[in-house]
């Protein structure tokens, strides 16, 4: 396969990246925001954190053939993704030592336990067939945008996790743990992404 064609392969995958993202953020929103879970909340925003990502490859894939924007745009992508997360890190941390601190339960979201489910299956295919692209093309910025949705992933297991100890025993304190529990990774991809480490530029 061509050069080109995995260009298009690529932002193919990316316009599959910003429709799924874009519905699951706002289930996620909504069902986290009617069932006072901050973890399920904070999985929304990831979601549209990939949105961001998404549409900065599809500029990156567009300015494939253009080797000198093609790395200007890769190291700008990066720094936009990587804001995102230390901002969306930022939320999670207070939300969640708040919940502890006034000991607020979250409602119990049969939703939320269907989008983690359903995220778990998506989200690693995804992430290969992204990783399969960037590799093809030495692309640092879609290999960092692979492993943002292989993060997904690890988000919607934490996620799971927190909601089905609430669900089946009521352990209140799930769910704000489990979204700090997020927290190092979040962290670790964003200072990466921002600092411009993951890009191997051409």
């Amino acid at each position: 396969m061509d050069r080109s064609s995995i260009a298009r392969r690529g932002k193919r995958l990316e316009y599959f990246t910003i429709a799924w993202n874009t519905l699951e953020g706002l289930i996620a929103i909504v069902a986290g925001i009617g069932a006072s879970s901050i973890s399920l909340v904070g999985f929304g925003v990831d979601s549209f954190i990939e949105v961001t990502s998404g549409t900065a490859l599809l500029w990156r894939m567009s300015m494939d053939a253009d080797a000198h924007r093609r790395e200007r745009v890769e190291m700008q992508s990066l720094r936009i993704v990587g804001a995102c997360f230390l901002a969306l890190a930022a939320y999670i941390a207070y939300e969640a030592v708040s919940d502890l601190a006034t000991r607020q339960a979250p409602a119990h979201s049969l939703i939320g336990v269907a989008l983690a489910m359903t995220s778990l299956v998506v989200m690693p295919l995804l992430s290969r067939a992204k990783r399969r692209v960037g590799l093809a093309l030495g692309s640092g910025a879609m290999e960092a945008d692979a492993t943002q949705t292989q993060l997904c992933a690890y988000l919607s297991a934490i996620l799971l996790g927190g909601l089905v100890l609430n669900l089946v025993w009521g352990l209140w304190w799930a769910d704000p743990i489990a979204a700090l529990l997020m927290l190092p990774i979040i962290v670790r991809e964003g200072i990466t992404a921002f600092r411009g480490e993951a890009c191997r530029c051409d």
